[in-house]
């Protein structure tokens, strides 16, 4: 899988699913599934007979490749300069950054802290340990409870980088005609983290204004309304 560190001016490369793997084909049953007019809420549905932790593994790549895509528009921005240390996060929060249990958590920017969030993702999947590539490997990792709190952290700070970019960036976004791309993003995103409850409340109260109508469309198209 190729790198995920900044490749000029702060921006982060996709990353892609190597062909033949169980990751690939997930990632493709979704795509299809879309491309093919479903629904959001029917592809964020657990094919049948499908691991349920590949198939969070596929989605967190994904939902790491969408943030990526957004952050390249705006890491060249000088505006993130302006930013000081416990700046631009949402109303009433700070996300601290450490990158192991055993660090203190600093303060840092918003900016800074969606380039240490994206960096730190990118090296998890990268690593063949935690995301392996190799079917059997896939299944043996990806039912460990270690793969299971991994995916739930990369879950959060995915979260936290989408709070950030709609309480300090959106204005930016919409000028350049790519608000309504985040808010489809958003939107499969946060389906798919109620559809598996992934996020656990308290990470979603700083967003609660922008959660709660998004969750009002997952329930009701559940219950096909």
């Amino acid at each position: 899988m190729s790198s995920s560190r900044p490749s000029s001016g702060g921006t982060f490369q996709p990353l892609r699913h190597r062909s033949g793997t169980m990751r690939d084909r997930l990632h493709s049953y979704t795509k299809r599934t879309l491309g093919a007019g479903g629904s959001i809420h029917q592809a964020v549905a657990l094919p049948p007979n499908e691991s349920c932790a590949g198939w969070v593994a596929v989605h967190a790549i994904d939902f790491y490749n969408d943030l990526c895509l957004v952050w390249q528009v705006m890491a060249s921005d000088p505006y993130l300069t302006s930013f000081r240390p416990g700046e631009g996060f949402p109303s009433g929060v700070e996300y601290r950054w450490s990158a192991s249990p055993d660090e203190a958590a600093i303060s840092v920017s918003a900016p800074q802290y969606i380039e240490l969030v994206l960096g730190w993702i990118g090296d998890q999947i990268n690593d063949p340990n935690k995301f392996p590539e190799d079917e059997d490997d896939e299944k043996r990792v990806y039912s460990t409870p270690q793969f299971a709190a991994l995916c739930g952290q990369i879950f959060r700070r995915l979260f936290r980088v989408y709070g950030i970019v709609y309480s300090s960036f959106f204005g930016t976004l919409e000028a350049l005609d790519m608000a309504p791309h985040l808010n489809t993003c958003f939107k499969h995103f946060l389906y798919f983290c109620t559809e598996f409850a992934l996020l656990p409340e308290r990470e979603v109260e700083p967003l609660e204004v922008l959660v709660k109508p998004i969750r009002k469309q997952y329930f009701a198209s559940k219950q096909g309304k």
